[in-house]
């Protein structure tokens, strides 16, 4: 595994799997509209690869829903390929102009572990101790 970089810990929102068991941390990039989910261990320290063939988070945007379907992204520095990968991302216009939503990550299943809406607010996330 990988070792999380600083860089992506201090500007993303962690959104707490279990107690303490896993993480997804959300980073955006507001001017391209993109945001990103980086699937890793209790600690935010090491990347998770998991089979996911799609994240899916539902987002309250002022009063309107919206839908963001996060695909697997390969990697070819760190092997990781669809299937068996620690990044997924999506890029939507809305997330340009939206520095803060509620959302709910509808399932994930991280080493056999399945964990289904799990709410948090980006960019607060939702795991108070590593605020």
């Amino acid at each position: 595994m990988a070792a999380l970089s600083e860089s992506k810990r201090d500007g993303g929102a962690p959104v707490e799997l279990g107690e303490e068991e896993n993480h997804v941390e959300f980073v955006l990039d507001a001017p391209n509209g993109r945001l990103q989910a980086f699937v890793t261990d209790g600690e935010l320290e090491n990347f998770v690869r998991i089979d996911a063939p799609s994240l899916e988070v539902s987002g309250q945007i002022a009063g309107r829903g919206e839908k963001l379907t996060l695909q697997p992204i390969a990697n070819d520095a760190t092997g990781e390929k669809v299937g068996d990968t620690s990044l997924f991302e999506v890029e939507a216009d809305w997330l340009k102009m939206t520095p803060t939503f509620d959302a709910v990550l509808k399932e994930i299943t991280v080493n056999g572990k399945t964990y289904t809406n799990i709410s948090f607010n980006f960019p607060k996330g939702n795991d108070e101790s590593k605020k």
